[in-house]
């Protein structure tokens, strides 16, 4: 089993920025890869990012290409979502996800945080 506990999430203006942290315990962190989703109201759930298991492959969804960068520290079983030039179609809750898997691209998470709110304002 692996728990994940997101949080960083807020309120923030156009243009601002925030840094989700997801922090797991349970299974040694290093053995899967992490990833980023996030629902919008009335929306599916949609990836946002992911990384490999040592941390120096990150894959990204188109629309957050140059602005949100995914990073994790092993040391610490924890995984961030640096989020910069947010816009108001980034409001959504945003989970943190663990797949065992070692797929990078479409990944397939096995284990689900409880998400954290994110709100920008226009």
């Amino acid at each position: 089993q692996v728990q994940l506990v997101e949080s960083g999430g807020g309120l923030v203006q156009a243009g601002g920025s925030l840094r989700l942290s997801c922090a797991a315990s349970g299974r040694t962190f290093s053995s899967y890869v992490m990833g980023w989703f996030r629902q919008a109201p009335g929306k599916e759930r949609e990836f946002v990012a992911s990384i490999n298991k040592s941390g120096f492959i990150p894959y990204y969804a188109d629309f957050v290409k140059g602005r949100f960068t995914i990073s994790r520290d092993n040391a610490k079983n924890t995984v961030y979502l640096q989020m910069n030039s947010l816009q108001p179609e980034d409001t959504a809750v945003y989970y943190c996800a663990a797949d065992l898997s070692s797929r990078v691209v479409g990944i397939t998470p096995d284990y689900w945080g409880q998400g954290t709110q994110v709100t920008v304002s226009s």
